[in-house]
């Protein structure tokens, strides 16, 4: 690419790593008042839905109905958005913000042995090394000592991290068994109208339900933006892959787990012990490691969520 492309694609990789980083403090205000995971889920799902379908009708897409459509879109809406979104909803709660953007971190680290086991990789030290590094951040936020690492609750570190566990198992459903034939706006589109019809009996039933109705204050603003930004955002993201290529793009990561840091300080006023920040240098050095090399690098962003 030219110097004055490279300029341009360098500027929207920051604006997604700063609009994805974002949406880690936006889910911990909207949990700040006592709404619960599945009335959650649903409205971001179903905010989600009504954002996609405006980007199909201004794409002229459609949704394809087939029976192997459908089973992407239930998978993907399971493990990219009902499962871990459930528990990162639940673990924001008792977790800082930007822990939570540290321990979603671990996603292209959780990749690498999920996809040796499918086969879809194969074994190199360099990149194992990066899975003990960033292993080697999480112990540094959970071992049990209090004072050195400022009270986090150790049981919801472990809750936080099954949300990238999931993320990780996603992408590497897409790349052992494809979407059939569907782009990654289908995709998104398809999964998020599925996430909100299984979410919605799971919020009346469960009585988590969260009624619509004004007045609005900060949660209920804090999750209608937060929800619209992602699908904004990685909306986005499909077309910088286009455009730029997948070796650039998933540069991102780096971004999204400094930026919500950054926000999760400037917006909440966090502060964190030294063993926090240690943990956020070596998460980003593991998430270096594990990175495949460019000949093979595939854009696999979670498609339901965040590298949120």
């Amino acid at each position: 690419m030219t110097g004055r492309a490279a300029l341009g694609f360098t500027a929207v990789l920051i604006l997604l790593g700063a609009g994805w980083g974002l949406t880690m403090p936006l889910t911990k205000i909207a949990v700040s008042t006592g709404y619960q995971h599945f009335g959650l889920l649903f409205w971001q799902m179903a905010i989600g839905s009504v954002v996609m379908t405006g980007l199909a009708v201004l794409r002229r897409s459609r949704l394809p109905l087939g029976r192997s459509h459908v089973r992407v879109y239930v998978v993907i809406a399971l493990i990219g958005s009902v499962l871990p979104n459930s528990a990162s909803y639940q673990a924001a709660v008792h977790l800082p913000s930007g822990i939570m953007s540290i321990l979603l971190s671990m996603i292209p680290i959780w990749a690498f042995p999920i996809a040796l086991s499918l086969s879809l990789d194969r074994f190199e030290w360099r990149r194992f090394s990066g899975l003990l590094v960033g292993l080697s951040a999480v112990l540094l936020i959970v071992l049990p000592n209090a004072q050195m690492s400022g009270s986090i609750p150790i049981f919801w570190v472990f809750v936080g991290l099954i949300s990238g566990l999931f993320y990780a198992f996603e992408g590497n459903y897409v790349a052992r068994w494809g979407t059939a034939g569907l782009d990654a706006i289908q995709v998104l589109w398809g999964a998020s109208l599925v996430g909100a019809c299984i979410a919605l009996p799971l919020a009346l039933f469960s009585g988590q339900w969260i009624d619509p109705r004004p007045p609005y204050g900060a949660p209920e603003i804090a999750q209608a933006v937060g929800s619209t930004m992602h699908v904004l955002v990685y909306a986005g993201y499909v077309w910088l892959v286009s455009r730029a290529g997948p070796v650039f793009a998933v540069q991102v990561s780096f971004l999204v787990t400094l930026f919500g840091v950054f926000w999760a300080r400037l917006i909440l006023d966090e502060a964190y012990a030294p063993t926090v920040w240690a943990a956020l240098a070596l998460m980003l050095v593991g998430m270096f490691l594990v990175q495949p090399r460019s000949s093979r690098v595939e854009a696999r962003a979670p498609i339901g969520d965040s590298a949120r």
